[in-house]
């Protein structure tokens, strides 16, 4: 059973996939990620950030957005699209199994097109003005558990 879906826009540094990879395979999550990838998928950082939970994560490959959008949009599917520039916290919203939880790349974020999509699911992080931005697997791991919690982490223990 999927609990929640992961996905990276653009992901730019190996690392950061890795460790989303390891948290995707603890937390029975899938793993979407829309290329152009920042990185090869050999790379020797994003497998050993990733340990040897590969074969415990479903990863799943998309040439841009609108083949992702293509391949998950139905009527029941819940995309939320996490970025700073979001008035509403990701804490005010009510998870449910199999939503997408999208993330943009590190350097970035989500492009105006894609948050433009449905604004009001548009969800930050809150912190301080002065600071740009969380790591991009600190912020996933943030929302996901949110997300598992109120699921009631199912088939984890």
């Amino acid at each position: 059973m999927i609990l929640i879906n992961i996905v990276l826009y653009e992901p730019e540094i190996p690392q950061n996939t890795g460790n989303i990879a390891r948290l995707c395979a603890a937390t029975l999550c899938n793993l979407h990620l829309i290329e152009p990838l920042g990185f090869h998928l050999d790379d020797r950082h994003l497998r050993r950030a990733g340990l040897d939970y590969w074969p415990l994560v479903k990863v799943y490959r998309y040439l841009d957005f609108d083949e992702f959008l293509q391949a998950r949009q139905t009527e029941q599917a819940r995309f939320f699209f996490l970025t700073t520039k979001a008035k509403k916290s990701y804490t005010d919203v009510a998870y449910q199994k199999d939503d997408y939880l999208v993330f943009g790349p590190e350097t970035r974020g989500l492009p105006p097109e894609v948050l433009a999509r449905q604004p009001e699911h548009n969800l930050r992080i809150p912190m301080r003005d002065e600071a740009r931005s969380l790591n991009l697997s600190n912020s996933v791991a943030i929302v996901l558990y949110e997300a598992l919690r109120q699921t009631g982490f199912s088939d984890l223990r």
